[in-house]
């Protein structure tokens, strides 16, 4: 996959959150700016592309914009990774970091992250019916861990307006995989504990977030990648 314009991008996933393992996927994330002549078109140009070997997911910039400003879980990480993780990083990009806050609102960071981890749950509970099999039990401990991060992350990010990527005790998250895998119902407690949290804290954040400081980059990009037609 070649996409031109890539504005920034890094390694995100397992890896970022230090709960890779030996034979652990390398997820890689990122976002580019279509050429702005082609937004006007009869035919948008795609707003996402995603490749395997390597595993990379692309997103246009108004389409990553949409989505951090609705607290995705998965696009916001982007912006909050170590610098040593990013593999791309232009003034643009840099420019994004800089605005992350911005992104921010508390009910979309509870709603977004609290609704992943209950996605997460769901899949354990209709995986629960008798003794997994090795590959099966595998892919319930990897949504545990994920519905246990999930957890973690959003309510830092809620109480706090900070995201820590990495988590601090891999080995807890992976002893808590495997316990769920072996007994799916045993991810409940800790899913309940963090809505409770949630409803019980009042958030940093504030209630809508602030679109403004997007909608000028959004411009400064759409400028960026004006090519002005030929005389």
């Amino acid at each position: 996959m070649s996409v031109t314009n890539v504005l920034l991008s890094g390694v995100v996933g397992s890896t970022a959150y230090g709960l890779a393992r030996a034979g652990s996927d390398v997820d890689r994330l990122g976002l580019f700016a279509a050429p702005t002549e082609d937004l006007h078109g009869l035919h948008r140009p795609a707003e996402s592309h995603v490749s395997t070997a390597p595993d990379r997911t692309l997103h246009e910039a108004a389409k990553w914009c949409r989505l951090a400003l609705g607290g995705n879980p998965t696009v916001m990480e982007l912006v909050w990774l170590p610098d040593a993780l990013y593999e791309v990083r232009t003034p643009l990009g840099d420019e994004l970091i800089g605005i992350r806050a911005s992104f921010l609102s508390a009910g979309r960071v509870r709603d977004a992250y609290l609704g992943y981890a209950t996605q997460q749950f769901r899949k354990l509970l209709s995986r629960s019916a008798g003794p997994l099999p090795p590959e099966t039990r595998g892919r319930t401990a990897k949504h545990a861990r994920h519905l246990r991060r999930l957890c973690e992350q959003g309510f830092e990010l809620y109480r706090t307006g900070e995201l820590t990527i990495r988590v601090d005790d891999p080995d807890a998250y992976h002893r808590f995989g495997e316990q769920v895998a072996a007994d799916p119902g045993a991810a409940e407690p800790l899913l309940r504990r963090f809505e409770t949290a949630f409803a019980e804290t009042r958030s940093a954040l504030p209630d809508v977030p602030d679109e403004a400081p997007a909608e000028a980059w959004l411009r400064r990009v759409r400028r960026t990648f004006y090519a002005a037609p030929d005389a």
